[in-house]
């Protein structure tokens, strides 16, 4: 090895990283965290992505941003054990890595995975759309996908089927996206700026778990639909004192946790700002049990 190779394999070895996978499979009810960063580039953090663990299997996954592919694998999920894939939105930080996933996916599983995604407006395809925009065997940016929506399976991959679902996301009342095996998922449109965006609720096993994704904390109805929740999950985009059109301050992200009364709340999509002053201000507001995220933490649900 020259000399310069060894110097780079050196700096390599040396970059610090929060990333430990911690088992999620000794738990009934598990949170792990794939993606915690947002869309800016961190080197400690992927782009959102969640697991929900269900015994010694990962059931639901939640988003799909850029890095969650290489944190899927470090997971030691099974692609397999899916139950369905949960899309809030189409910015990339939260769906990149999915034409990743699903390259190959034929090989791990047979059956069709359930996806579900937003309805669109003037900024954003519906789910449906998007999808057929990526994988249209004949049009698509990744001709080679199309076996995911129905085209003929290829000699060099094409990817699993795809059962695809869409919520309206201008609902008022949230909307059960899938109630099977134990497992029971229900969707609401959330505020993120003018990008359809959907929350998300499991529930199973007695316990529930929310995943809230990018948004304003401004509709009084998201209290609702995590009231009582097990774990929250909301995202710290922001730092103490800032306003945006597209995320919640710290101090709302405390407000809405609080008025919801979860058991935990887990932040992530945490932005590159001082976290001391934001996480202060959280708790100004906020006075249960709090974790902050980190890549491939596994919260247990109680």
């Amino acid at each position: 090895m020259t000399r310069s190779a060894m110097i780079g394999l050196l700096v390599l070895l040396s970059l610090p990283s929060n990333a430990s996978a911690q088992s999620c499979v000794a738990n009934p009810v598990a949170v792990q965290i794939l993606g915690s960063g947002g869309p800016a580039i961190n080197r400690e953090r992927a782009s959102t992505s969640y697991l929900l663990w269900v015994g010694a299997e990962a059931k639901i996954l939640v988003d799909m941003g850029g890095g969650a592919f290489f944190r899927f694998g470090q997971s030691q999920a099974k692609l397999g054990d899916l139950s369905m894939v949960a899309i809030s939105h189409l910015h990339p930080d939260h769906v990149s890595d999915l034409p990743a996933l699903l390259w190959l996916s034929h090989r791990a599983r047979k059956d069709p995975l359930p996806i579900v995604g937003p309805s669109g407006n003037d900024v954003a395809p519906d789910f449906p759309t998007f999808l057929g925009r990526l994988f249209d065997a004949k049009n698509g940016a990744f001709q080679v996908l199309g076996p995911t929506l129905g085209a003929t399976q290829g000699e060099m991959g094409g990817g699993v089927r795809l059962d695809v679902g869409v919520v309206d996301v201008t609902k008022t009342e949230p909307s059960i996206v899938f109630d099977r095996q134990g497992v029971t998922v229900t969707a609401m449109g959330i505020p993120h700026g003018n990008i359809p965006t959907l929350a998300y609720r499991v529930q199973t096993r007695d316990v529930s778990v929310v995943f809230s994704s990018d948004q304003t904390g401004t509709n009084p109805r998201f209290v609702e639909f995590a009231k009582g929740a097990s774990v929250l999950v909301m995202h710290l985009a922001i730092a103490a004192g800032a306003i945006s059109p597209l995320h919640a301050s710290p101090a709302v992200v405390g407000r809405v946790a609080q008025d919801a009364g979860v058991g935990r709340l887990i932040v992530s999509h945490i932005g590159q700002f001082d976290l001391e002053p934001a996480i202060a201000e959280l708790k100004k507001f906020y006075t249960g049990a709090l974790t902050i995220g980190a890549d491939l933490q596994c919260t247990s649900v109680p």
